[in-house]
């Protein structure tokens, strides 16, 4: 493994206060949403990318953090589950590699140096362990798997409003499409899949909604689309204004919106 030698680093969890499918629309997504990329440079910073390494950015989106990797010297591939996205990274970026591929059963043909990933992970939750699988599959030994994802009570407020407003309206309760483990879970499940733990961190990131003019309901409409493709259309305007009703205590400021995430960072080392 190039960069700091495993045996430098150590285990650290730390705990911060401070304040499925999917159709993806790209546009949107790097447009009103764009913090979900601007909050993955400190992660960029862990990944500590060198010049010549080999790197795989899993769950790349419209390859913005796959082109900061990239401008440090690292060959990157991008790979991502959504042809949209995928085709917006090869028109913004069309130097660099991208791919259309799932998370839990990508193949390379060499192995690389290390495996990427923000805010991408919570989405593969189907099969956390395939996924985990898969990543060491990839790494070279020593590789490492550096990824930030939601954790355990991430977007609580969102989801239990928008649990509530479904059940109020006579719908049965949503299935979310995400996963949002605890540190030990996850951790767990790292160490039973082939890597060690390094660094572990779980932190409150409350996260201004500054493009939504219509709060949590923009928000479900962005990131929870799946729910409302399988309603009647006359329900989803009155479903909406109910979620906004019911999160607004929890997360409506004088200055706007707020999302309520909690998220979970961390770096393994392929055994």
């Amino acid at each position: 493994m190039r960069g700091r030698a495993a045996s430098e680093c150590e285990l650290i969890i730390v705990r911060y206060d401070t304040p499925s499918l999917m159709t993806w629309n790209a546009r949107t997504y790097d447009g009103g949403f764009g913090y979900v990329s601007a909050h993955g440079a400190p992660l960029v910073d862990l990944l500590d990318p060198r010049p010549g390494e080999r790197i795989v950015d899993l769950g790349c989106g419209t390859g913005v953090l796959t082109a900061e990797i990239a401008s440090r010297g690292a060959h990157v591939l991008g790979i991502d589950g959504s042809p949209a996205m995928i085709e917006k990274a090869l028109a913004q970026y069309p130097g660099l590699d991208f791919i259309v591929g799932d998370g839990r059963d990508f193949v390379v043909a060499q192995p690389y140096d290390a495996v990427f990933s923000n805010a991408a992970l919570h989405w593969m939750g189907s099969e956390p362990d395939a996924v985990i699988s898969s990543v060491r599959e990839a790494l070279a030994p020593g590789g490492r798997f550096v990824a930030e994802m939601g954790g355990a009570g991430n977007c609580a407020a969102l989801t239990a409003a928008v649990s509530t407003a479904w059940r109020e309206h006579g719908l049965p309760d949503p299935d979310l499409p995400w996963y949002f483990p605890t540190p030990a879970e996850y951790a767990g499940r790292l160490e039973k899949g082939g890597f060690v733990v390094r660094i572990l961190e779980y932190f409150d990131r409350p996260t201004p909604l500054d493009e939504c003019p219509n709060g949590a309901a923009d928000w479900v409409r962005m990131f929870a689309g799946s729910l409302l493709h399988q309603l009647p259309a006359e329900l989803i305007e009155s479903l909406l204004r109910r979620v906004n009703e019911l999160a607004a205590p929890a997360l409506r400021r004088e200055t706007g919106w707020m999302a309520d995430y909690v998220r979970l960072r961390f770096a393994a080392v392929r055994r």
